[in-house]
């Protein structure tokens, strides 16, 4: 499934903007659970019809109490179901059967109790019928936008909720609370909090999807466990993409005890971390790295703004706070170079006698914290200079004595320029922040903060990786299923393109002796087998053998892998000797999330050095060479191949064609491809191409589509 059902963005629509809200198994008690959502959605200004769901109470909230679902005098938009997981299945059946369209279930027990639960939440999908289920496990969702508030969170008990336009969609209930009055604390304002939770029906990549049409939605943040349907996702996800709607992911489980608290929180799918990175970065998503940045990343996107360079001015009145971010930012990769002559000279005279120095950055002017109209200058000054692609205002302690004069004087400069500007709070003064945040100005709380929000207007402003062409059609012929021998996996990489060394397959020493010779005076010498893969573990690769000595390396290997397997291997294979080049492995990495393209350094080092880098195959296409080369310079050992310390620089151009070729093989065999690996790849000199020195392949019997 690549889309969503048809009527899923109307059905949440409804449910995001309902008028009328049946609240089942309401409380009069406020202080319980069950008490909180008619209260809530009384206190933030609800102005649809709420009918509270409880035959032991005749009012609760002043509100006229029915006694079960048929009782109701009409069929409410969404039902907000407290009863515990027996219970609830008989409500959602009642619910549908009167024509609904959506039910938020709070209650636990279900998908992430085990087997047990699995089937209970099976038979809540079953009794839902056409209408559709937010949760269960959910706290539910909150609408600020139009003030409606459908959910049981602790955290509106704040009185103060500003609507904005960050949209957060999150697995875990207690999680959107946090998100919510964080918010509140530092005047950011949200659009639309939903909690999916264990997602028996509508899921994230739902959601994300109707947000991206959301006109109050500007920015959509996610705090995920895991993806149910990966197709849906990356298809929901290039949505945003193409919208030019920012998609910020805080993805846990990224430890071994991080997956299994994740798996178990909702039953959510595990995928190997990696691949999730190769995923988000194929739908050009941006990973939060920690938790902060869920909210510090949207805070400087939804400001709108476009980050063309790495160039940012520092502007300060108190040199240490200028430090530390400068800092944080050089060891991230941006500059901060000093003003030119001319931006140099209007800021002198902005000052008139008071001292400067100006030839460097962070650049401080003294006054400008205390002068509002130096402080418009100086900066409607450094985003007019060319030199610069972004300001940090490093707000000092002179704003605690008049926070809207410093924040008015920074928002009063946005509309002259669409780069970024950013505040740095240097004392502890979250009311600050709040303020200028308020005032549409992203104000953070620690200098790396500042670097986080500017890496990720970088990226955001990069877009989507473009897929690359798929190619012309191979022939593939008959393949066999199961494991390729080496000489049959390195056929079929040559027919995509990727070739390999020169080799002669024989059955025995006088057929080798023979053959030898046409591969020059040294050669490697390898049992050929479909079973046995790492065949240097069982005594299987012999290198550097010389051609008369042949014969006889061949009995003693047929003998040295007999003791480690129980029988002799019946079939060999000669190769010639490759020297001078870098060993690489390109492989292919699959699993829950599709299939993605390995590359890394290679040989039998390749585990222990552990330096690779992952990417995403995209559907019915190939990766781009754009994509390819990228991989390449982006691996820790791209020096070696760039010509590092005199060595001859490598055949980059050949090694990125190999890559593309690999990927074009992928899509084009499917899931009918399990595995494939070549280790080594050489990179010969520039020139001189690359060679696949080994190979594995493991083919299904069918595809599995």
């Amino acid at each position: 499934m690549t889309s969503l059902p048809s009527g899923t963005s109307s059905a949440i629509d409804r449910l995001l903007r309902p008028r009328s809200v049946a609240v089942i198994g309401a409380s009069a008690d406020l202080a319980k659970t069950s008490g909180r959502p008619v209260a809530y959605l009384q206190k933030h200004g609800f102005t649809g019809h709420i009918y509270p769901v409880n035959p032991k109470a005749a009012t609760i909230g002043g509100l006229d109490c029915y006694a079960d679902v048929g009782a109701l005098p009409e069929v409410p938009d969404v039902a907000i179901v407290l009863l515990g997981a027996e219970r609830a299945q008989g409500v959602v059946r009642q619910l549908a059967q009167r024509g609904t369209g959506a039910a938020i279930i709070l209650a636990s027990g279900y998908a992430e109790a085990g087997p047990e639960g699995q089937a209970r939440q099976a038979r809540l999908l079953e009794a839902a019928g056409p209408m559709r289920l937010l949760g269960p496990n959910t706290i539910g969702l909150v609408n600020l936008s139009d003030r409606i508030m459908l959910s049981a969170s602790g955290a509106l008990e704040i009185d103060r909720l500003a609507s904005g336009s960050i949209a957060v969609v999150s697995q875990s209930g207690g999680i959107l609370g946090s998100l919510l009055s964080r918010g509140a604390a530092r005047g950011i304002g949200f659009s639309k909090l939903v909690s999916t939770s264990n997602e028996v029906d509508l899921d994230m990549a739902d959601f994300v999807d109707h947000l991206v049409d959301d006109e109050a939605t500007r920015v959509i943040a996610l705090y995920m466990e895991g993806i149910r349907d990966t197709a849906k996702f990356r298809a929901a996800a290039l949505k945003a993409a193409r919208a030019g709607k920012p998609l910020v992911i805080f993805k846990i489980g990224r430890s071994e005890s991080g997956a299994s608290a994740a798996a178990s929180h909702t039953g959510a799918l595990a995928g190997a971390d990696r691949m999730y990175d190769a995923l988000f970065r194929e739908v050009g998503a941006l990973r939060a790295q920690t938790f902060a940045d869920l909210l510090d990343l949207p805070v400087a996107l939804a400001a709108g703004r476009s980050l063309r360079g790495r160039r940012v001015a520092i502007l300060t009145s108190t040199g240490g706070a200028g430090t530390l971010v400068a800092d944080s930012l050089g060891v991230a990769g941006f500059e901060a170079p000093p003003p030119d002559a001319a931006t140099a000279q209007r800021l002198r005279e902005l000052q008139g006698d008071a001292p400067s120095v100006l030839d460097r950055n962070p650049i401080d002017v003294t006054l400008a914290g205390l002068q509002p109209a130096l402080l418009r200058g100086a900066i409607g000054t450094l985003l007019a200079s060319p030199g610069y692609d972004a300001v940090v205002v490093i707000v000092g302690s002179s704003a605690l004595a008049m926070p809207d004069l410093m924040a008015d004087a920074i928002h009063d400069c946005l509309p002259a320029s669409d780069k970024p500007v950013l505040a740095y709070v240097s004392p502890h003064a979250p009311e600050v922040a709040a303020l200028l945040n308020q005032r549409g100005v992203p104000a953070f709380a620690a200098p790396e903060s500042c670097t986080a929000a500017l890496q990720a207007l970088l990226q955001a402003g990069a877009g989507v990786e473009a897929a690359g062409d798929p190619g012309a059609v191979v022939d593939l012929g008959e393949l066999p299923a199961g494991a390729l021998d080496e000489a049959e996996a390195k056929a079929l990489f040559a027919r995509f393109g990727v070739r390999g060394v020169r080799e002669i397959p024989v059955a025995d020493r006088e057929a080798a002796q023979r053959a030898a010779p046409s591969l020059g005076e040294r050669v490697v010498l390898k049992i050929l087998s479909r079973t046995i893969t790492h065949k240097t573990e069982v005594g299987g690769v012999a290198v550097a053998v010389a051609v008369d000595q042949v014969g006889a390396r061949l009995m003693r290997m047929r003998d040295e892998v007999r003791v480690h397997t129980g029988s002799a291997p019946e079939r060999f294979l000669l190769q010639e000797m490759v020297s001078g080049g870098t060993e690489l492995i390109l492989g292919l990495h699959r699993d829950a999330l599709g299939t993605a393209v390995l590359l890394g350094m290679g040989g039998v080092t390749a585990e222990l050095i552990d330096d690779t880098v992952l990417r995403m195959v995209p559907a019915g296409g190939a990766l781009s060479r754009e994509s390819a080369l990228a991989m390449v310079r982006s691996l820790k050992t791209w020096p070696l191949l760039d010509g590092y310390r005199g060595r001859p620089k490598a055949d980059v151009k050949a090694l990125v064609e190999a890559i593309v070729a690999f990927s074009r093989m992928a899509s084009r065999l499917g899931d009918r491809l399990e595995a494939a690996e070549i280790n080594p790849l050489f990179v010969l000199a520039e020139g001189q191409g690359v060679r696949a020195a080994d190979g594995v392949v493991v083919l299904s019997r069918s595809s599995r589509d």
